[in-house]
């Protein structure tokens, strides 16, 4: 069998906003993109997402609790978005070589080589007929690294043509960046991304996110509490690095308004990111931003505010901005099975390029 003949991958991913899973197509080698495809959004039901978000909030019940039920639900919700998305595209399960799946993150503590993404990869391959590949982190975080994030050797297959240095920043429920120039590869957790946003929203409201950044557009920046936030050891701490999505506690944030809130943790989210920029060998000529939080103004203006030069969601260069992180796992899928590290010591600090996850069923 050819392994380096491009083959056809879904990559699946439900973040830690726990929003919804997208599923997204992709024809890679693992190296370079030939081509992408279709891309759905399932939403989660509001039960599924309490259920999660209530595990994430309870770290003792996301580390012990076997929470059988809650991956079997998960699993099952991500074989109907592969249905969805070979629906979209008109493909039957047949056409696709192999499935990359993500599963939800409930815990991240790389420093306790510890990191749970709910999904069963076999149930997976049961349910579509399509091989899996899932486990994307652990082979890292045993192996001392911090697992996260997985998404920069995409980044730099995707970048290749674009002039740098490059700065790909997703603004997902925690926020990330890859610093692409030449050869040099270096990624990181800048702070937090939406997350507290939406839970401080949703707190208030029931809403699920600020739409728009209508709130904190509102609001004003409560200078001291920015200061304390901003004042984590995280910030201090070389890359690379990563954080836990409830690193943060938004307790810091009683007392304020709910468009005050929404401002400061805005803030906090764009201020965290312009720190990142000492942790980079170069000034960045542009930043990408891909995620959630590319759609919320208040959060763009603040970017474009402190950082000087071009700021632009990744629809600019022609990516899809949505379906990135998806994407990516497919493209991780295809490595995985051909034994290409996934991430490097610049990435996630592992001693050497690794190796990771776990096939699930028969490739091609």
């Amino acid at each position: 069998m050819n392994t380096t003949a491009p083959r056809r991958a879904i990559g699946l991913m439900s973040g830690t906003s726990a929003d919804g899973i997208d599923a997204a197509l992709i024809e890679t080698d693992g190296e370079s993109i030939r081509s992408t495809g279709a891309f759905v959004t399932l939403p989660l039901a509001d039960a599924l997402r309490g259920e999660i978000l209530a595990v994430m909030h309870n770290p003792d019940r996301a580390e012990h609790d076997a929470l059988v039920s809650l991956e079997r639900t998960i699993t099952l919700a991500h074989a109907e978005a592969v249905r969805a998305v070979l629906e979209t595209a008109g493909l039957p399960a047949s056409a696709i070589d192999v499935i990359g799946f993500h599963g939800q993150t409930v815990l991240h503590r790389p420093e306790r080589r510890l990191t749970r993404q709910l999904g069963d990869g076999a149930l997976l391959a049961a349910e579509s007929g399509i091989a899996v590949v899932n486990r994307f982190r652990h082979a890292d975080v045993e192996s001392g690294g911090q697992g996260a994030p997985l998404v920069p050797v995409f980044h730099q297959a995707l970048a290749r043509d674009l002039a740098a240095p490059l700065a790909v920043l997703n603004l997902g429920g925690v926020a990330n960046v890859t610093y692409l120039d030449g050869e040099t590869l270096l990624a990181f957790d800048t702070g937090p991304g939406n997350a507290m946003i939406d839970d401080w929203v949703h707190g208030h409201t029931g809403a699920r996110f600020d739409a728009d950044g209508r709130l904190a557009a509102v609001g004003v920046v409560d200078a001291a509490r920015l200061a304390g936030l901003l004042a984590h050891p995280y910030f201090a701490r070389l890359p690379p690095k990563s954080l836990d999505r409830n690193d943060f506690p938004l307790s810091a944030m009683g007392g304020l308004s709910l468009a005050d809130g929404c401002a400061t943790l805005c803030a906090f989210t764009v201020q965290s990111v312009a720190q990142s920029r000492a942790h980079m060998p170069l000034v960045p000529l542009r930043w990408l931003v891909a995620g959630g939080g590319r759609h919320n103004a208040a959060l763009m203006a603040g970017l474009r505010g402190v950082l000087g030069v071009a700021v632009d969601p990744v629809e600019a260069v022609g990516w899809d901005g949505d379906a990135l992180e998806a994407q990516a796992f497919g493209f991780l899928a295809v490595r995985s099975w051909r034994g290409l590290p996934l991430s490097v010591p610049s990435t996630t600090g592992v001693p050497w390029p690794m190796r990771g996850g776990v096939l699930h069923g028969t490739v091609g």
